[in-house]
Order: C-alpha cells, then structure tokens, then sequence
C-alpha cells in the first residue's frame, strides 16, 4: 500500500491507538512500576502515547512514546 499523507499516516495512527490499547497487557510486564493515566495524540504528526506511572516509593513518571514513519523509499 503506498502512503499517501504522512502528517499523520494512517499506520502511525493504528500503531499510536494499538499502544494505547496495549497498556493493561504492558502493565502486566512492569515489576515496580504502575501505570496510573494513558494519553495518546492521533491528531499530530508522529502521533504520541504518553503513559503515567508510579513507582514503588510512590514517584511519578512519565514516558513518552513518539511514532515516526519514514517515509516509503523510492525505487
């Protein structure tokens, strides 16, 4: 399938979504860490999913997932 927009593509979007889906099978793989809030950004160019979590001790974090396309090489 050629891409036609990149500034989201559709496949940036679906991965960025599926991620966001994901957070409950992801949290199961966590060993100190809870993830308390998921937030994703479809509408950008290289949509984001960020993910809030919590530490043992209590310590906020958060980690920012960017989803980048490169573009289709020519031939």
């Amino acid at each position: 399938m050629k891409t036609e927009t990149y500034n989201p593509s559709r496949l940036e979007v679906e991965v960025a979504e599926a991620l966001a889906e994901l957070a409950p099978q992801l949290q199961e793989k966590l060993s100190v860490f809870k993830i308390t809030n998921v937030q994703k950004d479809v509408s950008i160019d290289n949509p984001t999913v960020t993910f809030q979590l919590k530490d043992q001790d209590g310590d906020k974090h958060e980690l920012v997932l960017r989803v980048y396309q490169k573009p289709d090489p020519v031939i």
